[in-house]
Order: C-alpha cells, then structure tokens, then sequence
C-alpha cells in the first residue's frame, strides 16, 4: 500500500492536470496494491471546501463518499498509535496538524507517501514516492 495525501487523493479522484503524470503512472501501478487514504484528510478536503479554497462537482459529503470507492482507495483511520506517532515525529517536522498525522499513518503502516508538498518532501524520516 501506499499513502496518498491530501491534494494527491483530490487530483487522482478527479484526473486533475496538477497531477504530474510520472505520479498519475504510479499511481496506476500500485493501485492494486490499495491506495491509503487518511481520515484526517476527509476532514482537510470537508474544510477546503468550506473556506472555499476547493469546488466539487456535487455536496461534499456525497464526494466524500463516492472518492472512497475510488478503484484501489482503501480509508485508513486515525487509531491511537498513529495520533501518538504524530506528536512524536522524530526531528524536526512543521506544525501542521494534519500533515503530521499523514506523516505518522505512512510510518505507522510503514507505507510510501505521495505529496508534492516540499515540506514533508524535504522531512527525512519518512518514504515519499515517487
């Protein structure tokens, strides 16, 4: 499996040309392998959308529902190991928090993450693909 953050998993539902396609090619790759979803990155998506920062096509509890049956998306909770892991990243990580619980569930599940987000790119202790 591997671990989709947020803007991946919205560019991937909706084919989105921010995608790069070298990322789009992986992604078809390992979607069989189960393409990880965070919770908290439903919350990310509900919020964008309510500062108007992200437009879906219908109400966002209805694509909320519909992108988690996406072919290969499997939704990965928040259990208690994983919010513990994000308050205990080792080094130095910035402090968003729905960035470290990403972050923390692609350690937890020792699982590639996919983001473009230079900030958890340049973070050493974690996989990043591709």
């Amino acid at each position: 499996m591997i671990v989709l953050d947020t803007h991946i998993w919205v560019w991937w539902a909706h084919g989105d040309t921010h995608l790069p396609d070298h990322y789009r090619r992986y992604l078809e790759v390992h979607e069989t392998q189960g393409l990880g979803v965070s919770a908290i990155s439903c919350w990310e998506v509900a919020k964008l959308v309510e500062y108007s920062r992200l437009t879906l096509p219908c109400p966002v509890a209805t694509w909320l529902e519909q992108a988690l049956v996406y072919p290969g998306i499997r939704w990965l909770e928040l259990t208690p190991r994983i919010i513990v892991e994000s308050t205990q990243l080792p080094g130095t990580f910035h402090r968003d928090p729905a960035d470290q619980l990403i972050v923390a569930t692609a350690r937890v599940y020792n699982c590639p993450l996919v983001t473009v987000d230079t900030k958890i790119l340049a973070y050493p202790h974690v996989e990043t693909q591709p």
